[in-house]
This record gives structure tokens, C-alpha cells and sequence, in this order.
């Protein structure tokens, strides 16, 4: 039995909104302030062209393979303390990140800053979906708290490139210290306090096998990218990770306190809106990447005027967010969900052909400005969905559910596009290497828009307004699954 988590209205709502906005913050910019720094750590702490991208990897394969864990903590040990912890593993780690030397150590704090998010990450949703009341209030907050996490993937962009010029690489990790020491201690002021907790109902079978099983399966798509999927390390792994997630399966279904109770995606908003988080992870999440080697690679952009050009992007993402929660009270989750996954489709079809060895930022601009605000509708839109109808006692867990599907689509798709960019690249130099690299790009770029389209598929099994209708309505017989099978949209 878990700690009972019902809705807890804070003191301040509008202080404690942005704190879990600055938690949020935090967990996105990591994600993509590093890449700007990479070719200064490289040269600095001694890494090489092949062990350089674990400085991402190291990160994603933590974080993604920890989310359930994380999830279901929040609910069992309360959602306060799971951020508070989140942000002091952030402090460390991102001082361990920055004191480093040597690449193992910076791999390390790499790893423990994935972890940090894995805790952070289901706590801080969790808050906003059960400190505000489903419907509009809860909107407007998921609102602030996507227009914090979407426009921290590009921000980092710009961070990193100011921070890298003027301060040097270790800045981009020293940033978080100062944020996480804040959050954490404001917590106790502004967050709602935790219940008593409840011991002995963690599920360990299934925390083992489930947690194993994602790691491996991340680590299996990341490293078998860049190393070549015939390697024994990478079909281990991806034999061991199929092996663990049936076993998890099998755990969950017959479990008494499962980790994940399957029961959970009779909701239909629940999980199309995974679905849909899973596509978004395989397309979207990989357009901050490209855009980075686009200024860099291609146009010659110091870190600097690498992170200037993303303002672009970060504007139109902060427009979209505004105009999703519009969007969504006049016509609904579903409707809005599918305008999102339709611009981001338009948006990469506009932005592919601007990506051109002699282009301009002038080139891609019509391109980044509907993918992102594409990306800002579909980014808040999901979520919304991912937290409608569930218990306030598994928020957490719906949390760390999505967040996986997010960070696994995140690893496989920018694994998969990135090979897919690069092939036929090697033994080029000069205008032809170019040239080349361009093509990649573009190709990269008409897929992951292609593919963001058959979402479109998975938004279609929200419910709409007829079932949400259904669902307000009072069933003469009553039901424990009620929330799970009647959400509303």
C-alpha cells in the first residue's frame, strides 16, 4: 500500500509553480546545454571522436532507465522529499561534472546527473498534476511547467554557448549548482509536505527486471549507433534487455504490488498519450542536434552564435506552449494534440530543404519557426493527456510510465538518425564533406517528420468530447476503476 497523496493544495501557488518550473528547467537544459561544449571537453579533459558522445549517452541511458523507479517512489516515499533528493543529486553531480579531469570521472557525474533526473523528474509533474485541480488550473500550470521543459531544450543551446565562451566548458555544469542548492531549500517552504511513509511495498521483482531492462535496451540503441550493431556488447545487451522486460511483464501482471499495474492503460488517454510521447522521442527530441551541427558543422557558428541562433526556436516553442493551453480549453486535448503532431510534420518538411552547405539561418528560418511552435503545442498537449483521469496516488508512477516512453524513443530515434545522417560520410574532406553532411541532414530530417506523423494514429484514442461527457456523468454502479476507465480529456 502506498502513502496516500491526495491533491494538497499549496500555500503559494504562483511561488511553488515556479519552483517546480525551475526543477523542470534544470532537467531539460542538461539534456542540451553539453552539446555546445563538447568539441572544449574534448580537447580538455582527453576524450576521443568515439568515447565523446557517451557524454550524452551517459545521461540518457540513467535517466531513462531509472524513470519507473523513480516514478514509483515519489508516490511511495512522497513527492517532496523525491525532489528534494533529485536536486541535491544535481548539486553534486554537476560539481563532480565540473571538477573533472579525467573523461571516466566526467562520465560519472554525467551518469549521476541522469540519475538526479530520474528522481527530479516523475516527483516535479507529479506536484503540478496533484497540486492543482484537472481541468483548466491544472492547464495553466502544465502550461508554465512546459514552457519551462520545452524551452529549456533550446535555451541550454544558448546557455552553453554564452557559458562555454566566456567562462569555459566546466561552467556549463557549474550553472546547476546554485539552481539545485535554491530548489532544494525552497521546497520546504513552497511544496506541499509529505505524508508518513509506507514501508515493504516496494515491488522488487519488478523494480529489477523493469530498471535493468530499459538501461540495457537504452544502452544496446545508444552504443550500438556508434559502434555497429554486430558488436557482442550490443546483442547482449539487447538479448538481456528483451529477456528482463518480458520478465517485468510477466511480474507486473501477476504481482500484488506491481510497479507498474498494467491496469493503468485501460486509461485511453494514459496511454495514447504514451504512444504519442514514444513518437515524439523518436523524431522531435532530435531537432535540437541537428539544428547545433546545422550552425556549427555546416556555417561556422562560434559556441556563442551557436547559442544566439537558437532564440529562434526557443521564442516559437514559448508560443506554442501559450497558444496549446488556448488551443486545448476551446477544443480539447485531442484536437490540439494532433494540430501539434501536424505542424511538426510541416515544420520539418520546411526545414529540410534550408539545411544546405551554403545556407543561412535565413534558410531554415520558416522551418524552425513551425516546428517549434509545433513542438511547444504537441510538448504541453501530451502531457496533459499522460496525467488526465489517473489517481492523485499514481501520478508519479503515469509520470515515470511517459517519461520513459520519452527518453527511450529520445535514445533510439537520435541513435537511428544520427547513423542515418552520417552514412557515407567517411574519407570526406573539405566542400564535399560538407556537401555530404548537408544531405544527411536534410535526409534526417524529412524522416523524423514523416514518422512524427503516424501519431497522429495514437492522439486518435483520447477520448473527445463525447467521452468526456460520459465520464462526468455519475455511473449508477460504482466501480474501483472508475478513473482508470472513464478519464476525462
Amino acid at each position: 500500500m502506498s502513502t496516500a497523496q491526495s491533491p494538497a493544495r499549496a500555500r503559494r501557488p504562483g511561488w511553488s509553480l515556479t519552483l517546480l518550473a525551475l526543477g523542470h528547467l534544470i532537467i531539460s537544459l542538461d539534456f542540451t546545454i553539453i552539446y555546445v561544449a563538447l568539441p572544449d571537453i574534448a580537447a580538455d579533459v582527453g576524450f576521443t571522436p568515439h568515447t565523446l558522445s557517451w557524454v550524452v549517452t551517459a545521461y540518457a541511458v540513467l535517466y531513462g532507465g531509472f524513470l519507473l523507479l523513480g516514478g514509483r517512489l515519489s508516490d511511495l516515499m512522497g513527492r517532496r522529499r523525491m525532489f528534494v533528493l533529485g536536486m541535491a543529486l544535481y548539486g553534486v553531480a554537476s560539481v563532480l561534472g565540473g571538477l573533472a579531469t579525467e573523461p571516466a570521472v566526467l562520465l560519472a557525474a554525467r551518469a549521476l546527473q541522469g540519475l538526479a533526473g530520474a528522481v527530479l523528474f516523475p516527483a516535479v509533474l507529479a506536484l503540478v498534476n496533484t497540486a492543482f485541480a484537472e481541468g483548466r488550473e491544472r492547464n495553466r500550470a502544465l502550461t508554465v511547467w512546459a514552457m519551462a521543459g520545452a524551452g529549456g531544450l533550446t535555451v541550454g543551446s544558448l546557455a552553453g554557448g554564452v557559458l562555454t565562451q566566456a567562462l569555459g566548458w566546466q561552467a556549463v555544469f557549474y550553472v546547476n549548482v546554485p539552481l539545485a542548492t535554491a530548489g532544494a531549500a525552497a521546497a520546504f517552504a513552497l511544496l506541499p509536505p509529505d505524508g508518513r511513509v509506507t514501508r515493504g511495498s516496494v515491488d522488487v521483482p519488478g523494480t529489477l527486471t523493469g530498471t535493468a531492462g530499459v538501461t540495457l535496451l537504452i544502452f544496446a540503441v545508444a552504443h550500438g549507433s556508434e559502434v555497429g550493431w554486430a558488436r557482442a556488447e550490443v546483442i547482449a545487451a539487447a538479448v538481456l534487455a528483451a529477456v528482463l522486460l518480458a520478465a517485468f511483464l510477466r511480474v507486473q501482471a501477476r504481482g500484488r504490488t506491481p510497479l507498474m499495474p498494467l491496469r493503468l492503460f485501460r486509461n485511453r488517454a494514459l496511454s495514447g498519450a504514451v504512444v504519442v510521447i514514444l513518437v515524439f522521442g523518436l523524431t522531435m527530441q532530435a531537432v535540437p542536434y541537428f539544428l547545433t551541427l546545422y550552425f556549427q558543422d555546416l556555417l561556422g557558428f562560434s559556441a556563442l552564435e551557436t547559442g544566439l541562433a537558437f532564440l529562434g526556436p526557443t521564442l516559437s516553442i514559448t508560443a506554442g506552449n501559450f497558444l496549446s493551453e488556448r488551443l486545448i480549453h476551446r477544443f480539447g486535448t485531442r484536437s490540439t494534440l494532433i494540430t501539434g503532431i501536424v505542424l511538426n510534420a510541416v515544420g520539418a518538411a520546411l526545414l529540410a530543404p534550408g539545411m544546405h552547405a551554403d545556407g543561412s539561418v535565413l534558410t531554415v528560418l520558416a522551418g524552425v519557426v513551425v516546428i517549434g511552435l509545433g513542438m511547444g503545442i504537441t510538448y504541453e498537449a501530451m502531457w496533459i493527456a499522460a496525467g488526465t483521469g489517473v489517481p492523485a496516488d499514481e501520478q508519479g508512477l503515469a509520470s515515470g510510465v511517459a517519461s520513459t516512453a520519452l527518453q527511450v524513443g529520445t535514445a533510439a530515434g537520435l541513435a537511428a538518425l544520427a547513423a542515418a545522417a552520417n552514412h557515407g560520410i567517411e574519407g570526406l574532406s573539405g566542400q564535399a564533406l560538407r556537401a555530404a553532411s548537408a544531405e544527411g541532414m536534410r535526409a534526417a530530417v524529412y524522416v523524423l517528420g514523416a514518422v512524427m506523423l503516424t501519431a497522429v494514429l495514437a492522439a486518435l484514442r483520447l477520448p473527445g468530447p463525447r467521452a468526456r461527457a460520459a465520464a462526468a456523468t455519475p455511473q449508477p454502479v460504482p466501480d474501483q476503476n472508475a478513473a482508470d476507465l472513464h478519464p476525462t480529456g
